[in-house]
């Protein structure tokens, strides 16, 4: 991963942490030594962190493990100075299964806190949180507090924190998940505009905090909005079907003049014999710099990614773009292997969702005021018309 270093494999789990996790711990030395504090109660503090974050990772595979037994995989761990973040390749819809996800972290947390308390009750060192100091004092009784910290945080009923999604599994027992993501959402926007008033008021992170919740709120929403406007959608209602194609001999400068006329990044690359492997602008950019403009496009072009079929559901093709991070997917029909018939973009498919949303929350004087704002190539009111307007931005690339 960019600007991340692999710690190493747990059940199949990569664990990173990011480069800018070095930057906190040269902080937190820093911050000990300007306090006064000696070396040794500098180091301390750094070994608090990392202690810390092994909490964090170990709360991330409550997560992840209690996802594995759904059938679900985690692509990787990442620890970045606000914390750790694991990627689950999907959240189940199933609100049974979302809970005990959700939960499973925080017990993850509760079940350290314990053993801590434990620990220092037998050893009669148990601190109060009043207790607690930033500089010096017991490893053990911060890290038991700062543990039962992550617990109520967590739990708060807002996204993106685990409270959010406990909150959106319970109403989803009795409601449609739809509107139980909503709601859910609209709870943690709620707290964000709370958290926002305490921090102009008392303390300015809180500022931070709000920003963070209100932003998780509006995206799991915006998602989930996603996922509706999908269901029940084939690909070939939101496909590119005018596009431009190289061939393996054409040189990058001439890709170079097809990605300047217009607004195509990618650009399926045909032989013979069907698709040879796709271009994207970055592989172009990078091979120009590297060996310049008549290097052929063979050179720089990268294997083609698993294609789709026009009758494929475009939630599930989304689902394994995004798993796969790829932008562009190759549309081909089964019956007529080899031959492209389009192409499904990332950004078609965010052209798409604007429309279908659109259609779908009219303006307020009715249908004949949405009429009278549309363009000519708008209001082609005739069946798989929405297809093509979803693609208007890959007819455009391949104009002129």
């Amino acid at each position: 991963m960019t600007w991340s270093w692999k710690l190493g494999t747990f059940r199949g789990i990569s664990v990173y942490v990011h480069t800018t996790f070095l930057l906190l711990l040269g902080w937190i030395l820093l911050a000990h030594l300007f306090r006064g504090a000696g070396i040794g109660l500098a180091l301390g503090g750094v070994a608090f962190i990392v202690l810390l974050f092994a909490c964090v990772v170990l709360h991330e595979f409550g997560h992840a493990l209690t996802a594995q037994r759904y059938g679900i995989q985690t692509r990787d761990i990442t620890l970045y100075p606000i914390g750790g973040v694991a990627r689950l390749e999907r959240i189940p819809r199933n609100p049974r299964q979302e809970l005990l996800i959700a939960l499973a972290g925080p017990a993850v947390n509760v079940v350290i806190a314990a053993t801590l308390f434990v620990i220092l009750a037998v050893g009669r060192a148990f601190t109060g949180p009043e207790q607690v100091q930033v500089v010096g004092g017991s490893l053990l009784g911060k890290l038991m507090w700062v543990n039962v910290s992550l617990v109520l945080f967590n739990l708060l009923p807002a996204f993106p924190m685990d409270g959010g999604r406990v909150l959106r599994a319970l109403l989803a027992e009795r409601m449609d998940y739809s509107r139980a993501t909503r709601m859910a959402a609209t709870v943690g926007q709620g707290m964000a505009f709370l958290f926002g008033l305490l921090g102009l008021l008392f303390n300015p992170f809180l500022l931070f905090i709000a920003f963070f919740v209100y932003l998780g709120a509006s995206q799991e929403a915006a998602v989930v909005q996603m996922e509706l406007v999908f269901r029940g959608v084939p690909v070939r209602d939101a496909m590119v079907t005018r596009f431009r194609t190289l061939g393996p001999t054409d040189t990058l400068a001439r890709a170079s003049e097809q990605l300047l006329s217009g607004a195509q990044q990618e650009f399926p690359v045909m032989n013979d014999t069907g698709l040879a492997g796709l271009l994207t602008r970055r592989g172009l950019v990078e091979a120009l710099s590297r060996t310049g403009p008549t290097t052929s496009v063979a050179e720089a072009m990268e294997p083609m990614p698993p294609p789709a079929s026009p009758n494929d559901c475009l939630e599930t093709v989304f689902q394994q773009m995004h798993q796969a991070e790829g932008k562009v997917a190759p549309v081909v029909p089964v019956i007529e292997n080899g031959a492209l018939v389009g192409l499904i973009t990332m950004e078609n498919i965010g052209e798409f969702v604007m429309i279908r949303t659109a259609m779908q929350n009219p303006p307020a004087g009715g249908p004949d005021a949405a009429t009278n704002t549309q363009t000519p190539d708008q209001s082609e009111g005739r069946p798989g018309g929405l297809g093509r307007t979803a693609g208007s931005g890959g007819r455009r690339a391949a104009s002129g």
